[in-house]
């Protein structure tokens, strides 16, 4: 039965929005975080693993000391305290991919304090993401439901369990609840983790990569009458991985909870299920604290991380996102939405990598996220997966700002080079592209355009540039788009002695 939805702008209208999100970044350590079972992508299922990462009796964990110091660049990019003080708890539920019966997690001391994010939005404002704290923890191991149709748990014939993913270290970011968000909610939401998923990338620390679960988020969404009411009942879509999904969770949450308040009923609080069509489904209803009986991990000494490591650890920080942004788009002259649209493209390395191979910043910009975009858009792929090179675009430029070849004969050995020809100068010389850069049969050939055009060239004759496109024309036809326009304009220019 499909849920009852308000419309987004009428709900975000009469009701006030808060939303949350417990965000859990899998960080890329060579080693799991209590043993030295490999940390890999894609291995043979139930490969990966010691007696530790199975917690068989007897074995005992120790403490990947890469782990800590991956969350402390972590919590002091977040500008968050790094704790003096840090403990490691049994967090104690079931589930076939637990298999010890409990996660080791923290809980009453994280190693995190505080902190906050700050996001861009696409209006060019900012929002100030909070963040209460966040934790070291290791990954569960991961179910497959055979059978079923939706490779759910309902309708499966039996279930499979790879414990090689048991053990990889996580640092669990749990947000303050996100007020004033207004209509922007889903944006927020949007651009928080994305700036998570940079920032991490930045430091080294994890791949980021929402498709192999490297970030997946706990998204929490409540409605309250205004801005001074009390928080509202909220609900908990887990696991979302996925930007576009975190948007519509958020969306979807909004519509659907404005139309259960409006009619005058109560918002169940539950985890929900995220599904591929943007809505979400019910999960299981859940208090404001689930028990998990946490007590101190007996087997783990605490973390007592001192001032000078933490201060030598923020003086390795390499320069943010944020604020790398900030200093390309004022190095290369771009508006808000000009360097908008290249993060929102992927772009923003693959130009400055482009730049700082000598191309021109205009250049760069301009064949990334023109043809090159068009390209792997048209063929599904992401611009990483395009088949040209940085060094082919640098050398396009080159051959642009020599002289060589215009933006029409570029375009054309661009083609070329995607089409697998060769390099761009290899494909403009086997196609002949190159601009004709002999003065002596340009000039014949504009002085065979002015005596074609008489009425042109009595205008030229009597100080009227603006009259020189038809010559330019003329001679662009002849030479078959080889030649450079504001030459061929210099060279009538001369003729008429202007």
């Amino acid at each position: 039965m499909a849920e009852e939805l308000m419309d987004y702008d009428e709900a975000v209208s009469r009701f006030d929005p808060v939303i949350g999100l417990e965000v859990h970044v899998e960080l890329s350590t060579h080693t799991k975080i209590f043993d030295g079972a490999p940390v890999t992508f894609g291995a043979e299922p139930n490969t990966n693993i010691t007696p530790v990462s199975l917690g068989l009796p007897g074995s005992l964990p120790v403490v990947n000391e890469k782990v800590v110091e991956y969350a402390a660049k972590l919590g002091l990019a977040l500008d968050a305290e790094i704790a003096e003080y840090s403990t490691f708890a049994r967090k104690n539920y079931f589930y076939p991919d637990l298999d010890k019966a409990y996660q080791i997690s923290q809980s009453e001391y994280p190693l995190i304090i505080g902190g906050h994010l700050d996001v861009d939005l696409p209006d060019g404002s900012t929002y100030r993401f909070p963040i209460e704290h966040a934790h070291i923890e290791e990954d569960a191991g991961k179910n497959t439901h055979v059978g079923g149709s939706d490779g759910r748990i309902q309708g499966a014939k039996y279930s499979l369990v790879d414990y090689n993913r048991a053990g990889v270290p996580l640092v669990e970011i749990v947000s303050e609840p996100a007020t004033g968000v207004g209509a922007y909610a889903p944006d927020i939401a949007g651009a928080y983790v994305r700036s998570i998923r940079d920032l991490v990338r930045a430091l080294g620390v994890s791949e980021g990569r929402m498709e192999r679960g490297n970030i997946r988020a706990d998204v929490n969404v409540s409605l309250r009458e205004s801005p001074d009411a009390p928080l509202g009942t909220r609900t908990e879509t887990k696991n979302v991985n996925s930007f576009r999904g975190i948007e519509s969770t958020i969306r979807f949450e909004i519509q659907r909870q404005a139309a259960i308040l409006a009619r005058g009923g109560e918002i169940l609080q539950e985890t929900r299920h995220y599904e591929e069509d943007g809505t979400t489904s019910p999960g299981r209803v859940k208090s404001d604290a689930d028990d998990y009986r946490y007590f101190p991990e007996p087997d783990l000494v605490p973390l007592t991380p001192s001032r000078q490591w933490v201060e030598s650890l923020r003086d390795s920080l390499p320069e943010l996102p944020r604020a790398r942004r900030h200093r390309l788009q004022e190095e290369w002259k771009l508006s808000d939405a000009q360097m908008r649209d290249i993060v929102n493209a992927g772009a923003l390395d693959l130009i400055e990598q482009t730049v700082e191979a000598g191309a021109s910043p205009a250049g760069a910009r301009k064949w990334w996220m023109g043809d090159i975009a068009r390209f792997v858009n048209e063929h599904e792929l992401t611009l990483e997966q395009a088949p040209v090179t940085v060094a082919d675009v640098v050398e396009l430029d080159g051959l642009i700002q020599s002289g060589k070849l215009n933006d029409k004969l570029a375009r054309q050995a661009l083609a070329g080079v995607l089409a697998g020809e060769g390099t761009p100068a290899q494909v403009a010389a086997a196609r002949g592209l190159e601009i004709v850069q002999d003065d002596g049969e340009l000039e014949r050939l504009v002085e065979e355009a002015i005596s074609a055009n008489p009425k042109v060239a009595d205008k030229l004759a009597a100080g009227n540039m603006k009259a020189a496109g038809a010559i330019v024309g003329y001679v662009m036809k002849a030479t078959h788009g080889k030649a450079d326009g504001a030459h061929i304009q210099e060279l009538i220019a001369k003729h008429f002695g202007l």
